[in-house]
């Protein structure tokens, strides 16, 4: 997708235009004073830059999964109409001209509220509705939003459309178009900010996305954008902001800040390079951190070249909080410095909705919550997922039951049709559930959160005993005899729920009083020791397949099929078609955490 230059520079010299007014009042100058000399007034101003990130297509402070108000054991709240609250009084407070409002990506998915407008009444029909975080992100004010790795799930049409019903710019510096190999949105954004010395203040935002796009979002991007590592990009771009005059260049990363990778060395680029960017590209003052879903309410690093202390800040997803970047600027030598620099983050559970963007999506908001109270079928029995970590629970199982099913039906008649189909499956939610009783789009949805599609792969039983000694780091090592905290048993290493996996259709152990990497145990298939050169059909998630959380061997096999529908789609339809779930037909403990070879529950 080649730069559309004529709207770029539209959207650039709309965001060069003055911001009036504003500032902090001169001070005298020490040193004059010191001397007995008549006091010269030192030139200051002050701003405010607000940022959020991970916002999810949360809006309204609303669960569309369990279809009431949002709420966890940290008793956050979430949503864009709680983080309107707290810009309008910091920009009351600070006045709304010494502030800009940035957003650090992942925007389009993640809630019902997002997926009904790019899958039901999709955002590109023809006389289309217009999206609900355009809609609120435009009556908000943002400024700029970098893009996210999420942006590209519906494909790039989608995401054109939402692009083009902003009213702000999208930045990807390191979107880059696969044939010509220059920006496909927007690098940067640039705003004067007026001070009351007659002095503007140029700020510049450079928006950097995440590499990983490359791989989780292949289908959707190869042959069209690729995405450079964003020390790179910095690299590139930071200079040339200076060079137009930029006084501040604050960085919009989709990117956390620790230096790791999930997809290990499939890609030259570290994919939570915010860190690496601080520290190796000189000139730049602030990053508004995404993607890892962290609460970082201050952190400083060190520019390796120059000294400088860089601050960055990653507010916590979904709206729960809202970054506060603070400048304090001096006029030193004809030009603004900036002396001081700080963050902090607000909790939007001290705010009240506002209203305005309550209203202007109340209809978006019913039509959707219709949508998830549909009636998809009965269920013999309530299933949970609070168990789902650390024990083999009925509900997962239907979600690898359903997997399995599918790809069984695909590949019949043809050349692998009769080797056994295996199956992999996260507990996404540890609060999802299905009722006994009436089942809903809502509780099948539930499940998969993600927008993740199925393929199949052939793998050996070799590869699947690699495979589940890599899914069993999730565990924390405890010794046999020592008594065991389901709450402290699981995420070692800061392993996510969603990447560990269970497989379906062979029966295991898994030892946790051994070390990562020798824990798998009893490894079987239909009664029998798994032989290790037997070849298997794995029915796994496009996440997975393409190399996230760089699980052994999966990304590297031969894909057999792959289908464009995703898996909570395949889930909602299997239900209707069956019209009753019972775990009976499909749920059984297949495995089991062990030490030395006793059960742990």
């Amino acid at each position: 997708m080649p730069l559309n230059r004529r709207k770029f520079l539209g959207k650039s010299a709309a965001a060069t235009g003055v911001a009036l007014a504003g500032g902090v009042a001169a001070a005298p100058s020490v040193s004059a004073q010191a001397a007995g000399k008549p006091a010269r007034r030192e030139k200051r101003y002050s701003f405010t830059v607000l940022g959020t990130t991970d916002l999810h297509g949360n809006v309204f402070n609303w669960d569309y999964f369990t279809d009431k108000e949002f709420d966890d054991k940290d008793h956050n709240d979430v949503g864009l109409a709680k983080i309107s609250t707290l810009v309008n009084e910091i920009r009351e407070e600070r006045g709304r001209r010494n502030t800009l409002l940035i957003d650090a990506g992942d925007t389009i998915q993640g809630t019902q509220l997002s997926y009904y407008y790019a899958k039901i009444d999709p955002i590109t029909a023809q006389h289309g509705p217009v999206h609900p975080m355009a809609q609120a992100m435009n009556a908000i004010g943002y400024d700029a939003a970098a893009l996210g790795n999420h942006e590209f799930n519906y494909g790039i049409p989608v995401l054109r459309k939402f692009e083009e019903q902003c009213d702000f710019p999208l930045l990807g510096a390191n979107a880059l178009d696969a044939k010509t190999q220059r920006p496909a949105f927007p690098p940067y954004f640039m705003k004067r900010l007026r001070t009351p010395h007659g002095r503007d203040v140029k700020v510049a935002v450079l928006g950097l996305t995440n590499p990983g796009i490359a791989i989780w979002d292949k289908a959707n991007v190869q042959g069209k954008m690729t995405f450079p590592g964003l020390e790179e990009q910095a690299a590139k771009w930071v200079p040339k902001l200076r060079s137009m005059g930029a006084d501040v260049v604050i960085v919009s990363a989709h990117s956390g800040s620790s230096g790791t990778s999930s997809y290990g060395d499939q890609l030259p680029y570290v994919e939570n390079a915010a860190g690496l960017v601080a520290e190796q590209v000189p000139g730049i003052d602030a990053i508004l951190v995404g993607h890892a879903h962290t609460e970082i309410p201050e952190y400083f690093v060190e520019n390796k070249e120059t000294g400088k202390k860089v601050v960055l800040s990653e507010p916590l997803k979904w709206g729960q909080r809202l970054t506060l970047f603070d400048f304090d600027l001096v006029w030193v030598k004809g030009r603004w410095t900036v002396e001081k620099a700080g963050a902090k983050v607000l909790n939007s559970n001290t705010a009240a909705e506002d209203r305005k963007i309550t209203r202007l999506l109340a209809d978006e908001h019913k039509k959707v919550v219709a949508y998830v109270n549909q009636v998809i079928g009965t269920s013999t029995q309530a299933m949970s997922t609070a168990e789902g970590p650390y024990k083999d629970v009925a509900i997962i199982d239907l979600i690898s039951h359903v997997q399995a099913e599918t790809v069984k039906e695909a590949l019949k008649g043809g050349p692998y049709a009769a080797l056994p189909v295996l199956s992999q499956a996260s507990c996404f939610s540890r609060t999802a559930g299905i009722p006994a009783g009436e089942v809903t789009i809502k509780d099948a949805a539930g499940l998969y959160p993600f927008e993740n599609t199925l393929e199949a792969r052939l793998i050996t039983g070799a590869q699947l005993k690699d495979y589940l000694e890599f899914s069993a780091r999730y565990y924390v090592q405890t010794a046999a005899g020592a008594p065991v905290d389901p709450a402290k048993l699981t995420n070692a290493g800061n392993t996510p729920d969603y990447n560990y996996d269970a497989l379906y259709g062979v029966t295991y152990e898994i030892d946790i009083a051994k070390p990562a990497g020798s824990r798998i145990a009893k490894l079987s298939f239909e009664g029998k020791e798994l032989d290790p050169k037997a070849e298997f059909v794995l029915a796994v998630n496009n996440y997975r397949a393409s190399g996230g959380g760089n699980f052994p061997h999966v990304a590297g096999a031969k894909q057999l099929w792959a289908n464009s529908d995703e898996i909570r789609n395949t889930i909602i339809q299997w239900v209707q078609a069956k019209g009753t779930v019972d775990p009976g037909q499909f749920a059984s403990v297949d495995w089991k955490l062990t030490r030395d070879g006793t059960p742990v529950f």
